[in-house]
């Protein structure tokens, strides 16, 4: 900033802190900094998925800022129930709840801080807030009348320290359906988020057991947490969903209302001791079922079966969502894309795993870094096109091409490394082009502590356990994969893995069963060519091993046995002796 030059600007800040916070480290220090770490990184999560940036924090205070109000109210929202539904697990006194202001007004920006009376505001609101609660001023109320389903309780003006003119504050009312004067349901449609947005409605209990209530509340309740922890869905909060709980509604009127573009819906059915689930994920525009499936479980353990169902139900959404995204992106005019579209385009070329499809994808990936230079997924995206090309063709990259797939991973990562999905790519990236398979555990593993529901994650995962010789780990990875998306188009990489992985446990009988899979699906696939052929040739089916062979060199006519070893990631591979056996025996030139 040059001397003597003050930058403004308009914002809305949002200033947090904790009710309480020396007493409870009083009481339990090492407890209590362990939830704030957990509890920030919620408020962190939020705030990204929100579009908003956490200008600092410091100890137990967050203060953020956000060009939409709306934003920045429905991160605040959203972090005040997901900490409510947290701090169920401790007792009343050990409970952290935080306290929230949110002002609208103008800044002074001093590098990457902000400060004046808009901060100074929502500092004294956040003072003005109860416990797990929200205090906002006049300006932010007038900006969000109309367009948010939240109640809010007219506090009148107050006067405030060191701000000389009195503040209008208004009250957040949680446990109210019912809109206070000034705040309601719009009666016109919403603007639609720029990306995949969804609203779960509360599931019917068609038991006729009312004691069954809580447990369909629960699930609805549960997937709306979970894929709160998916940065590319945008979510409505569970106080708007169920306000149609009990009502025959339209999907379209729901969509409408609360600005989406995806509407899930599901039922519980209890008999004797089992019960069964139903979903189904609806496009509100149209009134088209995207997706739907079924869960049925013992309730001996209810609580294990309503995760079981609420993992799944996410881990199906998450594919079934891009799909539909991507056809809703390929009818809109070139010309009005912009980088989340470019990118859904890109990934819909990566799908078919061909040269020039991937090629196509880089380019388009490349147009969403020209449109958003700060778009993480489009840089982890165009290092995937290099990757792929060294994990499923075996080519060897050149010295300028590797240096770019790095480069493109790490801008990902530095414009983003808190969304999971770029840090499973970025961990990709490290395994299969580095060869830094710490660092790319590290970067997975912190993806999945993030979206544990997430295929791809989980795929990226058991791919690096083969690497580093872990086949038991990396079958738990791929089933866990499998389990929660069956008909994921990326199935072809979780028969892969568990192919390599039973490789590695010399049983080459389910080792082949699962590479003859993953080959069927994608036949672009080399590596699970390779394994075919090996196992074959120990079963001695030897036309089998040949035909895998002469695909393998279709798709790579140059390899032979040293070139394997120095391209793919196999020498930390249990059983990599056997493998390389099979692979001569199987006719691969040594």
């Amino acid at each position: 900033m040059a001397q003597g030059t003050i930058t403004r600007k308009l914002a809305a800040i949002l200033y947090a802190d904790v009710a309480g916070y020396s007493r409870l480290t009083g009481a339990d220090e090492e407890g209590t900094h362990r939830t704030l770490d957990a509890y920030l990184d919620v408020f962190t999560a939020s705030i990204k998925s929100h579009d908003g940036r956490v200008v600092h924090y410091a100890g137990d205070a967050v203060l953020a800022e956000f060009t939409s109000v709306v934003a920045a109210l429905t991160s605040a929202a959203a972090v005040q129930r997901e900490l409510e539904a947290r701090n169920r697990d401790h007792p009343d006194d050990r409970k952290l709840r935080f306290r929230i202001g949110i002002n609208l007004g103008e800044v002074i920006v001093d590098r990457d801080d902000i400060y004046g009376d808009g901060v100074n505001i929502a500092a004294r609101l956040e003072g003005l807030s109860e416990p797990g609660g929200i205090c906002i001023s006049g300006s932010v109320h007038d900006q969000v009348k109309g367009k948010l389903d939240l109640a809010f309780e007219d506090l009148g003006e107050q006067t405030v320290k060191n701000i000389a003119v009195p503040v209008r504050v208004w009250r957040w009312l949680p446990d109210s359906p019912v809109a206070s004067p000034g705040i309601g349901v719009s009666t016109e449609p919403l603007t639609l988020p720029d990306k995949p947005s969804i609203a779960v409605l509360p599931f019917a209990n068609l038991s006729g057991d009312p004691e069954q209530e809580y447990f369909a509340d629960g699930i609805a309740e549960d997937i709306i947490t979970a894929l709160s922890n998916v940065q590319s869905f945008f979510v409505i909060a569970r106080n708007s969903s169920f306000t149609y709980k009990g009502k025959a509604v339209d999907m379209k009127r729901v969509g409408r209302e609360l600005g989406v573009h995806y509407v899930l819906e599901g039922s519980v059915r209890k008999s004797g001791n089992r019960v069964r689930v139903t979903a189904q994920l609806i496009e509100a525009a149209s009134g088209n079922h995207v997706w739907a499936d079924r869960y049925d479980g013992a309730l001996d353990d209810i609580f294990d079966l309503q995760d079981e169902i609420t993992a799944s139900v996410v881990g199906a959404i998450e594919p079934q969502l891009l799909r539909a995204e991507v056809q809703r992106v390929r009818q809109k005019r070139p010309e009005s894309l912009d980088a989340y579209d470019y990118t859904l385009r890109g990934l819909a070329h990566m799908n078919k795993l061909n040269p020039e499809d991937t090629a196509e994808g880089l380019r388009l990936f490349r147009k969403a870094i020209e449109v958003d230079a700060n778009y993480a997924r489009a840089y982890v995206c165009a290092s995937w096109t290099y990757r792929r090309q060294v994990q499923l063709r075996g080519m060897v990259l050149s010295d300028e091409d590797k240096a770019e797939c790095i480069r493109l991973a790490q801008a990902g990562l530095k414009a983003d490394n808190t969304d999971p999905y770029v840090l499973w790519q970025a961990g990709a990236t490290a395994a299969f082009v580095e060869g830094d398979f710490d660092a790319a555990i590290l970067y997975i593993d912190r993806s999945l502590s993030i979206n544990a529901n997430s295929t791809r994650a989980w795929l990226a995962s058991g791919s690096v356990r083969c690497c580093v010789g872990d086949p038991e780990t990396a079958i738990e990875d791929a089933d866990r994969a499998i389990r929660l998306s069956p008909l994921d188009t990326a199935i072809w990489v979780a028969y892969g893995v568990l192919a390599t992985a039973h490789l590695q446990l010399a049983d080459y009988e389910e080792a082949a069963a699962w590479a003859r899979k993953s080959v069927r699906e994608h036949a672009y696939n080399a590596p699970a060519h390779h394994v075919l052929a090996a196992c074959c040739a120990h079963l001695e089916r030897t036309e089998e091993a040949a035909a895998a062979v002469t695909r393998s060199l279709e798709l790579d006519p140059a390899m032979t046995i040293p070139r394997l070893k120095a391209i793919y990631p196999v020498s930390g591979y249990r059983n990599l002796d056997g493998f390389l056996d099979g692979l001569r025996k199987a006719g691969v030139p040594g």
